[in-house]
């Protein structure tokens, strides 16, 4: 597996080795020792989640707050996205700033999302099917979302008009919104 570390301190890019023959390809999605051992990160994941999306379709920018703060990995098993990260390390010399990967089944690309960070993406073809392991279970009342369009962040979804969930649409928090409370 190959590690392309990002600007945004925590943020990572994994490039899986992938075995490809007549037959097809086999790749290992996830070790936790090989991941440890090549990032650096020992993490302990508890919940796999998948979701299928059209084109079109933005998920996010959504959190968890502590305790129940999550690390993710999250890649693409069949379609693409634009993967976007959004720093929210009241601490950190990067907070607001987001980092932003392209995730397909032909790049096979991974993006590990450490707590501190809302993470969203949107949906480049038809019925993409997105995966994600959290490091800790889903917590409604720890749930939060920040604008997807917040001017104060400027994230380019490179998508004029996207289809968001009534959530997302009703989302209320901004960057200028946040304080400590909300950050790890």
């Amino acid at each position: 597996m190959k590690i392309l570390r990002n600007h945004i301190s925590g943020l990572l890019t994994i490039e899986p080795s992938v075995f490809e023959d007549d037959r097809g390809y086999f790749i290992e999605s996830f070790n936790k020792l090989a991941f440890k051992e090549v990032t650096g990160v020992d993490v302990d994941f508890v919940q796999d989640n998948e979701s299928m999306s059209n084109k079109g379709v933005l998920r996010g920018l959504h959190f968890q707050v502590p305790p129940y703060a999550q690390d993710k990995l999250v890649r693409v098993v069949r379609g693409s996205v634009i993967d976007v990260a959004v720093d929210l390390r009241h601490n950190s010399p990067t907070f607001g700033e987001y980092a932003k990967v392209y995730l397909s089944e032909k790049n096979k690309k991974q993006f590990f999302v450490p707590k501190g960070f809302a993470h969203g993406f949107v949906v480049l073809e038809d019925q993409t099917i997105f995966s994600y392991k959290c490091s800790d279970f889903y917590h409604r009342d720890s749930e939060r979302s920040l604008k997807w369009n917040d001017p104060a962040i400027g994230i380019n979804w490179e998508i004029d008009a996207p289809i968001l969930s009534q959530k997302d649409r009703e989302t209320e928090y901004s960057l200028e919104d946040f304080t400590s409370t909300f950050l790890v």
